[in-house]
């Protein structure tokens, strides 16, 4: 990337919304950030507010359902988990 000004992760009006027994939980919606070669970004909220949520779509581990979410030039709101070249730490680990 060119003088570090691209967005490493860019999300476009991204919402997420759980349907269950007919009823629509919308989750998320109209998220829009630019993440920036050097930058931070802290995300915090109550529990249930969407944290997870939103991180989960970014890594690939929860579909978008609507929006589009750019790692670097590449668009990947269909692309599996394991092709994002992204990874996630949980706060909670899970031995299986």
């Amino acid at each position: 990337m060119e003088n570090g000004s691209e967005a490493l992760i860019r999300l476009d009006q991204v919402s997420k919304v759980f349907i269950t027994d007919e009823v629509e939980t919308h989750a998320l919606a109209g998220i829009h950030f630019e993440l920036k070669k050097g930058e931070y970004l802290s995300i915090a909220g109550p529990s249930g507010c969407g944290k997870s949520t939103l991180l989960r779509m970014v890594a690939g581990l929860e579909a978008i359902s609507a929006g589009t979410l750019f790692i670097g030039e590449r668009q990947v709101n269909e692309v599996p988990a394991k092709d994002r070249d992204i990874a996630m730490v949980f706060q909670n680990y899970a031995l299986y």
